[in-house]
């Protein structure tokens, strides 16, 4: 089926409503690049300002304060570490997020760490429980010897993206262009990972165009399809099955048409239904697939998960068509339903939360059923 190219032709179809959501007024987001929902609790990667918000609810007005923040000791400080040495309660870039509401795990990418709350915080500046990447929660090192070290099992490199089905976690390992497999959540300091994706062996940096160049995301649907977001190819690699995923290529490719092709929107002036550009997340719903395409400052639908390379998206939020990539849709205005870079989306029941960090919002979206 040939994608429509009006949007005003396809929105009905996919949203019932639309806002936004700034944090606290008195201490607005700067650049959000993290978003989760989980049991109606709202969590925020204000990534700029090193700080990670907590709402219990999801929040129903343009402001609201949170009601806890992690990486500082209040909820308006913004220091990079809080301002001070590396720590159980500091963070530097925080990013990917991942809870079940009673866990909390997040990429502390800046710090080469992921940091994991094995009860879900409820005081402002509260230290984690784990540090994974690192021997202790003082280094902050990329594979913690430096970043002219071999990677190992057991450490990190701008660690961008976590996911877990709340038996295993994947950890985006960006920089060292590999996916980290635990089997369990680690309870321990400094654990080792299971497996790796992406490369034949722990200790291995090289790359290949078969294999993530740069994971930023990494998703598991509830069927056990694996999307990892593959932002400087400016595509997604599918998997049907995960757990099929360790040595073997992607089944299929989202905004490539083979595994050579590198091109941002396939080398095209304009972005087409087919095209990425600079995408940063992918988000499964229902039977198909969200990917954040940021570049072009879009969200795009697959309604059902692609089998075949380079398959178009359905349809899309943030532009009017398919064919228009420039940010809040071709005006220097923001509006609701414009965005401007969104980076991560997160979806719960009918309700799809996603970082317009651009616009230094969250925007907020009731989908269709």
């Amino acid at each position: 089926m040939t994608p429509t190219s009006s949007q005003e032709q396809l929105r009905p179809e996919l949203l019932q409503d639309t806002r936004v959501f700034k944090g606290a007024e008195g201490s607005p987001l700067l650049a959000p690049r993290g978003v989760f929902l989980s049991h109606n609790r709202l969590f925020v990667a204000d990534t700029a300002q090193n700080r990670l918000f907590i709402w219990h609810q999801l929040p129903e007005h343009e402001y609201q304060d949170p009601d806890v923040v992690l990486g500082q000791p209040a909820k308006a400080e913004t220091g990079r570490n809080a301002g001070g040495g590396t720590s159980a309660s500091t963070l530097f870039y925080p990013s990917g997020i991942w809870s079940d509401g009673q866990r909390l795990i997040v990429a502390d990418a800046w710090n080469h760490r992921v940091l994991v709350w094995h009860q879900l915080p409820e005081k402002d500046g509260q230290p984690a429980d784990v540090v994974i990447g690192q021997p202790d929660f003082e280094r902050n090192e990329a594979n913690v010897a430096g970043i002219s070290h071999h990677p190992t099992a057991q450490s990190l490199h701008w660690p961008y993206g976590v996911f877990s089905d709340g038996q295993h976690l994947w950890i985006a390992d960006t920089g060292n262009r590999r996916v980290l497999f635990f089997e369990t959540i680690p309870a321990s300091n400094y654990a080792a990972a299971d497996k790796v994706l992406g490369k034949p062996s722990f200790e291995e940096r090289d790359y290949d165009h078969n294999d993530p160049i740069w994971p930023y995301s990494v998703k598991v649907s509830p069927d056990g399809a694996l999307a990892i977001t593959d932002t400087q190819y400016y595509r997604v690699l599918l998997w049907h099955d995960w757990k099929q995923a360790f040595g073997s290529k992607a089944d299929a490719i989202i905004g490539q048409a083979s595994f050579e092709g590198n091109g941002q929107n396939q080398y095209g002036w304009f972005p087409q239904a087919n095209t990425l550009n600079w995408c940063y997340d992918s988000c499964f719903y229902k039977d198909g697939l969200w990917v954040a395409d940021t570049g072009n400052s879009r969200i795009l639908w697959f309604k059902q998960l692609p089998f075949e390379h380079n398959t178009p998206a359905d349809n899309l939020i943030g532009q009017k068509n398919f064919t228009t990539g420039s940010e809040n849709k071709e005006t220097i205005w923001t509006t609701e339903e414009s965005l401007y870079w969104p980076f991560q989306v997160s979806i719960e029941g009918q309700t799809m939360v996603a970082a317009d960090t651009g616009n230094h919002r969250i925007v907020i979206n009731q989908l269709a059923k």
